[in-house]
């Protein structure tokens, strides 16, 4: 069997706790994986899970592993181990789904080394979970769900997701081979009030900065500004050819700006302590 890997991202977010959770399953010259990776502001944690009987869906954040179960209705845990001990349930809410697939006419592209996916831009979260020790609440909470599936993460690539308010939104910007040549990939949405704001490769977007405290993006009279405020990243495991054998950093609760503007008219602008980014772009 090819290398390659499937997985989902699961952000649950309370006023008091974030945690992201990270299912996934690799194939690679080992053979066939799986793994449970945890990310708080304060601690991450990759957890080895046998392989036999695990399945994850791609048509949406559906798979049970070992000790895990998760759907688009929530997730249960029930894992023991002698490093890690995670035991709950959460319940989501009704997604709010995309007009259409982030990917646009790219998700017909052959032999993209990843696909992305956004499964629900924001939605509500309920229930508990205990990890090792500590209780994250989310009764109240927030979530948003994305995956990813391929065979390796983009050499360099930028990410960053923040719930807000009445809204939510995510970019990423990615080099992307294509046969001999690559390019740079631009995703990224808006949603806020019900309105929903894509920039995109594919609708002419372009990456005008791309530092580590500054991205710029820009697509006709469209302009997001992302500025970072904060490092803090903690480790997370990355594919290669479906190993799971990179590293690279995530800050969950990072300070960053957020601006979306059509011309000289602001249409958002967002300062969130609880953003949370990926810069990989100097890798």
């Amino acid at each position: 069997m090819a290398s390659q890997f499937r997985g989902w991202y699961f952000k649950c977010q309370s006023k008091e706790h974030t945690l992201a959770l990270i299912p996934a399953i690799h194939q690679g010259p080992q053979g066939r994986e799986c793994s449970l990776q945890l990310i708080s502001p304060e601690n991450s944690q990759t957890v080895s899970l046998p392989s036999q009987g695990a399945v994850i869906r791609w048509d949406r954040p559906e798979g049970q592993m070992n000790g895990l179960s998760f759907s688009p209705k929530g997730l249960m845990l029930h894992i023991s181990t002698s490093e890690t001990r995670l035991r709950g349930q959460l319940s989501f809410g009704p997604p709010a789904t995309l007009s259409q697939d982030i990917m646009g006419p790219f998700r017909y592209v052959p032999f993209l080394e990843c696909r992305h996916r956004v499964y629900s831009m924001a939605h509500s979260v309920e229930g508990r979970l205990e990890w090792n020790g500590r209780v994250f609440s989310f009764s109240p909470g927030r979530g948003y769900i994305e995956g990813d599936q391929g065979h390796s993460f983009p050499k360099r690539y930028v990410w960053s997701q923040c719930l807000f308010p009445q809204g939510s939104l995510m970019l990423s910007i990615a080099s992307i081979p294509l046969g001999p040549f690559s390019f740079t990939g631009v995703l990224a949405l808006v949603r806020f009030l019900g309105q929903e704001y894509r920039l995109a490769t594919y609708l002419g977007a372009r990456a005008e900065k791309i530092l580590p405290e500054e991205i710029l993006i820009r697509q006709g009279p469209l302009t997001l500004q992302v500025n970072l405020l904060s490092s803090g990243q903690l480790g997370l495991s990355a594919p290669v050819r479906g190993k799971m054998s990179r590293l690279i950093r995530e800050n969950i609760t990072g300070h960053a700006h957020y601006q979306l503007h059509n011309g000289d008219r602001c249409l958002l602008e967002v300062e969130s302590h609880r953003a949370s980014f990926e810069y990989e772009w100097n890798s």
